[in-house]
């Protein structure tokens, strides 16, 4: 029987159950009991939100390669207020030093009612506003959402993962993970 387990991964917790460096970091050990499970794609250690693992390899692949195109939801906190032709590029693609993005569904939504306090939190600048955008991509380059929110100039200050397909981080606290 395949077993599958949404993880609400905390900000600065690694994305693997081991860490070998000089200075242990929080990992996927930390808070996932369940044995001989692995995660299913990436999360960088500075985002949030959505981690699915799973003991069943197709299942692993079918989740984490782009060439599935299974849509993932993130909402970003970005610094200053994007005009509709910053949404306009980021539906439309970016290009980025490894290449144009694929088309995206982007748009300006409120601070999600069932946000959780960050630690640290992000800083914050009373000069400079910031916007919450809910930002759909079908493919996974490395720290995407970062890169193009950074290309159209405003930078990510805070980065969660909302779904993955039709798993969603629904009633999930951070830190807490369940079967599904």
């Amino acid at each position: 029987m395949t077993r599958l387990i949404a993880f609400n991964k905390p900000f600065s917790v690694l994305t693997q159950f081991t860490d070998k460096s000089a200075h242990p970091r929080p990992t996927l050990a930390d808070y996932i009991t369940e044995k001989g499970v692995y995660p299913a794609g990436r999360l960088d250690r500075d985002s949030e939100g959505l981690l699915l693992l799973t003991d069943n390899g197709r299942l692993q692949a079918r989740i984490a390669d782009p060439k599935h195109k299974l849509p993932k939801t993130y909402f970003a906190q970005i610094e200053g207020v994007p005009s509709e032709e910053d949404l306009a590029a980021l539906c439309a693609g970016v290009t980025l030093k490894d290449g144009k993005t694929r088309p995206a569904r982007a748009r300006i939504v409120p601070e999600p009612g069932w946000l959780w306090p960050r630690t640290p939190p992000i800083r914050h600048r009373e000069s400079v506003p910031d916007t919450w955008i809910e930002l759909t991509l079908t493919e996974g380059k490395n720290r995407q959402v970062r890169r193009m929110t950074a290309h159209i100039g405003h930078p990510t200050l805070r980065l969660i993962r909302w779904s993955i397909g039709e798993w969603t981080l629904e009633g999930l606290e951070s830190g807490r993970w369940r079967k599904l």
